[in-house]
């Protein structure tokens, strides 16, 4: 029984579901980076627990939709039974079309969320009607955090929320006043390894600051003392 089950769950995905990327055209492959000679690239998508926990929030939705919607129709019907009568298949329609809706958007955002990490950058891809890709520098990343609720903690699961510099300020003049660089947010949301992920980002950030003045500085016939001393001078103006 298990096994028919399996086949009939295959079958609905490789048939529903094939149909509808092709008619929102879901990329089947992960989006591509600019690499060099010897580069290497990695991709991958959100881990099986985010779409569990995507299913879950809807199923908590459900419920509560569907018991108003279900509240509203029961008081009708008691107070007008015939009216009531006439617009069940309508409190139906309206109770159960939405969820099937909802139900195969949540398994197209889980099928177009791709992480695709290069040696120099990361680029990532999410949308279901309009995709969305962001690519980042690792050598533009401010901040490297980690953080997941007690429901995300419960899927097993956590998110990578990457700050990056802006290209522009803001603030009031006047004295005592400062200003405020932009920063950009992209997140990998939905991953179970979080810790090897942040790993490789902070990895690729020393080595991308490193590689990008370290180089320069050792053709110039600079001591690692001055190399040293750059860094910090450009770490410090990075951050105002």
């Amino acid at each position: 029984m298990s096994r028919r089950v399996e086949e009939a769950t295959l079958w609905m995905y490789r048939g529903i579901w094939g149909v509808l990327t092709r008619w929102f055209r879901v990329p089947s492959e992960p989006p591509s980076l600019p690499v060099g000679a010897g580069e290497q690239v990695r991709s991958f998508r959100p881990a099986n627990g985010f779409l569990r926990y995507l299913k879950f929030k809807f199923w908590m939705a459900l419920v509560i939709i569907d018991l108003a919607i279900l509240a509203a129709w029961s008081a009708l019907l008691i107070v007008f039974p015939v009216i009531g009568f006439l617009l069940a298949p309508v409190a139906f329609a309206i109770a159960v079309l939405p969820d099937v809706v909802a139900y195969v958007a949540i398994h197209l955002r889980y099928d177009t969320t791709w992480y695709v990490f290069s040696d120099r950058s990361l680029r990532i891809r999410r949308g279901i009607w309009v995709i969305h890709e962001t690519t980042i520098t690792f050598e533009n990343i401010q901040n490297v955090s980690v953080n997941s609720g007690p429901l995300e903690r419960f899927f097993g699961i956590s998110n990578v929320t990457l700050d990056t510099a802006g290209g522009g300020q803001s603030g009031s003049k006047g004295e005592g006043s400062k200003s405020a660089t932009n920063y950009h947010q992209g997140m990998i949301e939905g991953i179970d390894n979080v810790h090897e992920i942040r790993t490789l980002i902070l990895n690729r950030v020393r080595h991308s600051r490193s590689a990008g003045l370290g180089d320069e500085a050792g053709s110039a016939g600079w001591s690692p003392a001055h190399v040293e001393v750059l860094r910090e001078i450009r770490d410090e103006l990075q951050t105002h």
